[in-house]
């Protein structure tokens, strides 16, 4: 096929990474993309934002399939444009990704068809939110009620960070307060073209800044899949998912479809795992970063052909998607000051020497080539690149992953010492 895909970041080069991988020999485009997607993909100068002219593009180049990557097209309707004009695309329509463009428009959707989620008051001003405050008590979960880059949550016991987190936020919106909920977390992909779904493999994500879950939130850290620790609850990682579809996917996909907004694309349910059950935290209307880059990895169904049976609402004949044995952990490596200031524009140095370690790929967030030819890459963003590390076991995967890491050199750069630490023990 000859596949479009949307998007700069990792996320967008883990499902290029993905396509490449199969039997088929597509012809991948990718817009815009950056320097580490160029040796994988065709670069296309298009803006994103723009429906009509993705559609212009689609049409004059005959594409086959357009995958929607990051939440800001799918919220300014790039979806509903092509498919008017006919293009099969992979991404909710602007309608259905309220749920993820609005946090308030999730929790009604929930609230219809009773998903376990916390409890959660929506607040327009600074009043509202320190009542709330006083209703839910601390720790103080404060959430921007539209798209903030992964950054818009914030969690603390500390009432003053809490509120002008808040008040950040309302200048631009409403902002949800919502119940502290206590466990371990599970990120869980669902394929879905408006009726049918179909789940991927769970997958747990680090977004705190530093080692042992301190620091700020960030958009993910580091990821690992698959969980083994779920059997202790539910018998076996199929039983947890299966659960997760029947109580919450479903549910949802078929009530947006009772409104007229049927969901096609990726419902990410954000999950987490307290002592009364499974409770949802958020949903996601597009692939999860860092997640999708050691889900895939993993996954052994042809991605395209998952892909583009959701675009073209046939499903139902697809079997459930099948992943092999082996495990997947990544590693962000992020500049200096992320999130809150990160320094870009130094040059990354040792990628060749890293991505010759055994079972390591390294998967390109924010890159780009310098002016002089024949210069390093260069960071260009705060989440710069993960070093993906595919192996038999986790204490081996991760023997793999901080090996590769290591051999990385950017100024000022951090990443986290301890992801998947707890599963190879």
């Amino acid at each position: 096929m000859k596949i479009l895909v949307l998007g700069s970041g990792a996320r967008e080069h883990a499902i290029i990474l993905a396509l490449r991988a199969e039997k088929a020999e597509h012809e991948v485009f990718v817009a815009p993309g950056n320097a580490g997607m160029a040796h994988d993909a065709i670069p296309v100068t298009l803006d994103v934002l723009d429906g009509a002219a993705v559609t212009t593009f689609a049409n004059e180049q005959g594409i086959d399939l357009v995958v929607i990557g990051p939440e800001a097209p799918l919220v300014a309707g790039v979806a509903d444009v092509l498919r008017a004009h006919g293009v099969p695309v992979f991404g909710p329509g602007k309608a259905a990704a309220q749920l993820e463009g609005s946090k308030s428009f999730a929790k009604r959707i929930m609230d219809a068809v009773g998903v376990p989620t916390g409890r959660a008051v929506r607040a327009t001003t600074s009043a509202e939110v320190e009542a709330a405050f006083d209703d839910l008590g601390a720790p103080y979960v404060v959430k921007a009620d539209g798209l903030a880059a992964g950054k818009g949550v914030v969690v603390t016991s500390d009432r003053g960070d809490a509120l002008a987190h808040a008040e950040n936020y309302l200048p631009s919106g409403p902002v949800l307060i919502e119940e502290f909920l206590s466990g371990p977390e599970v990120s869980l992909f669902f394929l879905s073209d408006g009726d049918t779904v179909r789940a991927l493999s769970p997958a747990q994500d680090f977004k705190r800044a530093l080692d042992g879950d301190e620091g700020p939130n960030t958009g993910g850290m580091g990821a690992y899949s698959p969980l083994p620790w779920l059997a202790d609850d539910f018998g076996s990682e199929q039983a947890f998912v299966e659960e997760v579809t029947r109580d919450v996917a479903l549910p949802v996909i078929r009530q947006l479809d009772s409104e007229g907004t049927p969901f096609i694309g990726l419902l990410y349910a954000g999950l987490i795992l307290t002592p009364a059950g499974v409770r949802v935290i958020e949903f996601n209307a597009r692939f999860g970063d860092p997640e999708t880059q050691i889900v895939l990895p993993r996954l052994t169904t042809p991605l395209s052909e998952l892909l583009f049976a959701a675009a073209s609402g046939t499903l139902e004949d697809q079997p459930h998607p099948a992943f092999s044995d082996d495990v997947a952990i990544t590693v962000v490596l992020a500049s200096e000051g992320y999130p809150d200031a990160p320094q870009t524009g130094r040059p990354i140095e040792g990628l060749t020497d890293a991505a010759a370690v055994e079972g390591v790929r390294l998967v390109h967030a924010a890159t780009a080539s310098p002016d002089a030819p024949g210069g390093s890459l260069i960071a260009t963003g705060g989440r710069v690149l993960n070093v993906v590390a595919v192996a038999a076991d986790f204490p081996t995967a991760r023997k793999r992953a901080y090996e590769a890491i290591g051999r990385i050199t950017l100024e000022g750069s951090h990443f986290r010492t301890d992801i998947a630490a707890r599963v190879a023990e």
